[in-house]
């Protein structure tokens, strides 16, 4: 059994635990252990090794100085020589601290990761290290990892979202630095969600929805949790991303006859209700049986009162379970 998958046990974590819960692969860890003399203090007995509190607490530093730029053997020398929190016995992982004191010999990197993360979740911050250190794969696994376990809804709204602010806070506080790590961020983010939802469900007439960012809009990514969730449940979905012109959205509409039409505005500068409700008043169909789509207004840009005519979920669990009781009608 590889050290990856070994089962923890009460000496502290496994290497594999370890490399989760920092973000980093396995080998990463080894690497550090073999090459700058990081690994655990005590032996455990046998082939494995148990990692304690300190152990975790001195690669939390070495992650945080190379997050700042720092070469990884200066940041392992500065891991090594900052001093280890007094009395760290060994303890279960559920107790474990989250992050390590901010080093001494870098004061310009506070926490494990650098960004505010405050109670988020484990995940979180290995996505958010993951992401500083643009380490592609670890990234991929970890976010393919986060939705496995929670589920697509979950995994966006209680890993994905709050390490996406955590982000957006660094860059703007920074004076536009770390704008390249958004960027990498979400862009994996988008290659997850493609990767986790299944094939796109066949088309029924009247069942389908629409989604798309309005004119001047390319916030794309909640739509295209929302549009991976939906196609989980069978529910057939045309996607057509950021900032769809408006006689563009109005003729998709008109061709496709959907039972629904989600429109995403980041900002109320793009949000136009006109637009929301012109759209949720289209009717097609032969007389007397005449139908019009349920407009969903999704995003900030949103905020207040919803449009007459439309609705306003309050997130995407409400906005999926909306549109799953209308798709099956």
């Amino acid at each position: 059994m590889s050290e990856s998958t070994e089962p923890a046990g009460p000496g502290g974590l496994t290497t594999g635990e370890v490399a989760r819960r920092l973000g980093v692969a396995p080998t990463t860890v080894r690497t550090w252990d073999q090459r700058y003399g990081l690994g655990p203090d005590r032996h455990t007995g046998g082939r494995h090794r148990r990692w304690t509190p300190a152990d975790v607490a001195r690669l939390e530093r070495i992650c945080a100085l190379t997050a700042t730029g720092i070469p990884p053997a200066e940041a392992a020398r500065l891991a090594r020589e900052t001093p280890a929190p007094a009395s760290a016995p060994a303890a279960p992982p559920s107790v474990l601290p989250r992050r390590a004191p901010a080093p001494q010999a870098a004061p310009a990197s506070r926490a494990g990761s650098g960004l505010r993360l405050g109670d988020a979740r484990q995940e979180c911050k290995g996505i958010a290290r993951a992401a500083l250190r643009l380490d592609a794969a670890a990234l991929d696994r970890l976010l393919l990892d986060a939705i496995r376990e929670h589920g697509l809804v979950a995994a966006w709204t209680e890993v994905i979202v709050p390490t996406l602010q955590a982000v957006g806070r660094k860059w703007e506080s920074s004076g536009e630095r770390y704008v390249e790590v958004e960027h990498f961020l979400s862009w994996h983010v988008s290659g997850a969600l493609r990767r986790a939802a299944p094939d796109t469900a066949p088309d029924r007439p009247g069942a389908s929805v629409v989604l798309a960012c309005v004119p001047g809009d390319n916030h794309t990514l909640a739509l295209e949790v929302l549009s991976a969730a939906l196609a989980q449940r069978g529910i057939p979905v045309r996607m057509f991303g950021g900032a769809l012109p408006v006689e563009s959205l109005i003729a998709a509409v008109r061709r496709t006859g959907p039972a629904a039409v989600a429109l995403w505005a980041q900002s109320r500068a793009t949000a136009s209700r006109p637009l929301a409700q012109h759209v949720a008043a289209m009717e097609w169909g032969v007389r007397g049986a005449r139908r019009s789509p349920l407009v969903l207004t999704l995003g900030p840009g949103w905020s207040g009162r919803p449009a007459p005519g439309t609705a306003r979920p309050h997130g995407l669990a409400d906005a999926v379970q909306a549109l799953e009781g209308l798709a099956a009608r």
